[in-house]
């Protein structure tokens, strides 16, 4: 097979123009500070320059990308159609056309059979626009009219509009600067939205009239610890309106009913710092899950009329290796999330007799989570099904007779076989003794010896990296690639202390972990280090940074994505987006010990005369939670201190934000872009179709 060839190319200079930097007595000096300013034509200029290259460098696999890209799209039943919804009368769903970038939203009244009713076709509302996102699409209860949201730059920034669902027009109402929640009130009048501040915090609750100008709009509820979020959300009985303020580890809840949305929003218990409860309300009580008095968590119960803390009653106590993370409240039963054994599983509380059972799944390895089930009366909930093989389930499961009806399947087309695939659940130890587990696939027919692995990881917030299905990663694994998630701490995936001891002065355990986990594949003959690729987005791209500059020698190719690598200088700034209200995250830099910490392992205060594998690393230019400039800095820096000779890419999507592109078919050719990358970097095999 021929090598694919890169194209020699010079990558553009960034200036070193030296900015000092200090603070708690220690004095840095950034070379690249002066890429912040968006508003100069020289950083655009240079982000430009920057695409222009890594353009230039891919363009001897051009023809590998096209046929990466016609791979991911002929996977996809382009034309489809959402498992339909029944509620108010309504069957519910949205569907795709192919050759359309965006959902369209439909509804039939009674049956699948009856006409069909467009309610909000996205691809219209996107014409002409480089970049769109629906921030919400809610429905008023007498199914009426449609609230919904549109972000037109990535910023996360929306505009709310409303519209008339009987004469399919928008009225005259419309509101800018919104963030995401959102809850109708019962009168079909009344709206609550949230506003963020200027650092995009959601930090004000307002309340919007139909018919009524903006400057009347009234101000709810505002939170002014800088720490903290708000948002706001109707309960599934459309009894109350529930807003809830909330750090990284501490929270606490306000209702009113949404039938008087002008009352005063009562507050169900004060925060406490590091406790967190969220509420649902079931007939005549608030069911609360909550940290209080156990690790992880428990669900209890109050009486609407005194929903206190002293009301509080255990409805399911904590459990040993049971991490309880989400509830879905039914009139009879109550669906619990619950973590254990590493899985996401499912529970089901019979309210009537108290009886517990687990969702029982056909696969030993899975991720299920609860779906669309907005029907608060029904003894039937929708969830979500799959696993590394199993291509995506929406199920309907009855609660009292523990059927399951498979509604809809994720069609894969060209023919999937899971049978061809093998997964597997393997344990690294780590530097402290620690095992850590890791989730792989790879196809049985894979080639003998030490294949290319590609290992993904994430290991912040407390959010699990689930084993789940991707089309489009089977052009890698029909390569002879296995794809692998490192489960590293600071994620969920094994109950609260698992995120406990990945966060603050324990952040090192999550790099730790990654590098165990790397080395045990690479012990084991999964893999060697120069076709191992690694790959990670925004926290997931500091863990990516991280571990480069620690051991730049294990790995053979690495991706990071909206990488979050300029630590220390963004928590300093508390004017940027998401930095006070990430100090129980990371720590407060402004105090020595976090200072020290954070600047031990901050990716681009540490970069260092290295080897450095072929990096490819891509940001957003409107992306207000991980800003353009991290990753520029961060490659203009690899460069001048790297001592390979593997590419070292920036590509910076002018007209997007965190998310990427927002049109599914771009989104395909990102995807198609970034393994060809890996392939290149990791394999240089010959531009051809795995099946051809």
């Amino acid at each position: 097979m021929e090598r694919v060839k890169v194209t020699p190319a010079k990558p553009p200079l960034a200036p070193q123009r030296p900015h000092v930097l200090e603070a708690d007595g220690d004095r840095r000096v950034d070379p690249y500070y002066w890429l912040r300013d968006k508003q100069n034509p020289e950083v655009i200029g240079y982000l430009e320059a920057e695409n222009a290259y890594a353009d230039a460098v891919m363009s001897g696999a051009a023809d590998l990308q096209d046929v990466l890209y016609r791979e991911v799209v002929g996977r996809v039943q382009e034309t489809d159609y959402s498992a339909p919804v029944f509620f108010k009368g309504w069957w519910s769903y949205t569907r795709t056309v192919e050759g359309l970038d965006y959902e369209i939203y439909c509804r039939r009244r009674g049956s699948m059979e009856a006409p069909e009713e467009v309610i909000l076709d996205a691809n219209e509302l996107a014409k002409g626009l480089e970049y769109f996102e629906l921030g919400y699409v809610e429905r008023s209860p007498d199914e009426n009219v449609l609230a919904y949201a549109v972000d037109v730059n990535g910023s996360e920034l929306h505009e709310l509009r409303f519209r008339d669902l009987g004469t399919g027009r928008d009225l005259g109402d419309a509101i800018s600067g919104v963030y995401y929640g959102a809850a109708w009130a019962a009168d079909n009048r009344t709206f609550f939205y949230v506003r963020p501040d200027s650092t995009m915090r959601p930090y004000q609750v307002w309340r919007h009239r139909l018919g009524d100008e903006t400057a009347q709009d009234k101000l709810v509820l505002q939170e002014d610890d800088e720490r903290f979020e708000l948002n706001v959300e109707l309960s599934k009985s459309e009894r109350y309106i529930v807003m809830s303020s909330s750090s990284q580890v501490t929270s606490e809840c306000r209702f009113l009913r949404s039938g008087a949305p002008d009352e005063e929003p009562v507050l169900i218990e004060a925060r406490r710092a590091e406790i967190e409860y969220s509420v649902e309300d079931q007939e005549d009580r608030f069911l609360i899950l909550t940290n209080d008095g156990a690790t992880n968590f428990r669900l209890m119960a109050a009486p609407v009329a005194s929903p206190g803390r002293s009301s509080w009653t255990d409805v399911v106590p904590e459990r040993p290796g049971v991490r309880l993370n989400f509830t879905d409240v039914h009139r009879r039963h109550v669906v619990l999330g619950q973590r254990s054994d590493g899985l996401q599983r499912l529970e089901v509380l019979d309210s009537s007799t108290g009886r517990l059972h687990v969702v029982e799944q056909p696969d030993s390895a899975y991720t299920a989570y609860p779906g669309a089930s907005p029907d608060y009366e029904s003894r039937v909930m929708r969830f979500f099904y799959t696993s590394l093989t199993a291509p995506w389930s929406a199920v309907d499961y009855d609660m009292e007779t523990r059927t399951r009806t498979i509604v809809k399947e994720q069609p894969v087309r060209g023919g999937y076989n899971r049978d061809d695939y093998s997964t597997e659940r393997l344990w690294a130890t780590s530097h402290d003794g620690v095992k850590v587990p890791i989730s792989l696939v790879y196809r049985r027919d894979r080639e003998a010896g030490r294949p290319p692995l590609l290992l993904y990881g994430y290991g912040a917030y407390e959010q699990s990296n689930d084993p789940m299905f991707d089309s489009a990663r089977l052009s890698l694994l029909d390569r002879g690639f296995t794809f692998a998630i490192a489960h590293v701490r600071g994620g969920g995936e094994m109950g609260r202390e698992w995120y406990e001891n990945g966060r603050l002065l324990h952040k090192r355990n999550t790099f730790e972990d990654f590098i165990a986990c790397a080395e045990h594949l690479v012990t084991h003959g999964y893999t060697a280090p120069e076709r191992l690729t690694i790959r990670g987005r925004s926290a997931g791209g500091l863990l990516i940074g991280a571990v480069l500059n620690m051991r730049p020698d294990l790995f053979g190719c690495a991706v990071a994505q909206v990488p979050f690598v300029d630590a220390l200088t963004t928590m300093l700034d508390d004017k940027l987006p998401l930095t006070v209200n990430e100090y129980d995250e990371w720590g407060d830099p402004r105090q020595a010990e976090y200072y020290e910490y954070i600047r031990g392992y901050s990716p681009y205060d540490n970069v260092r005369r290295a080897e450095y594998p072929a990096i490819l690393v891509m940001g957003g230019l409107n992306d207000p939670r991980v800003s353009y400039w991290e990753p520029a800095k961060w490659v203009a820096k690899l460069r001048t201190c790297n001592r390979a000779d593997g590419p070292i890419l920036l590509k910076t999507q002018m007209g997007a934000g965190h998310m990427g592109p927002s049109g599914r078919y771009e989104s395909w050719r990102e995807e198609a872009f970034v393994m060809s990358f890996v392939i290149m970097s990791t394999e240089g095999i010959a531009v051809e179709s795995a099946t051809g």
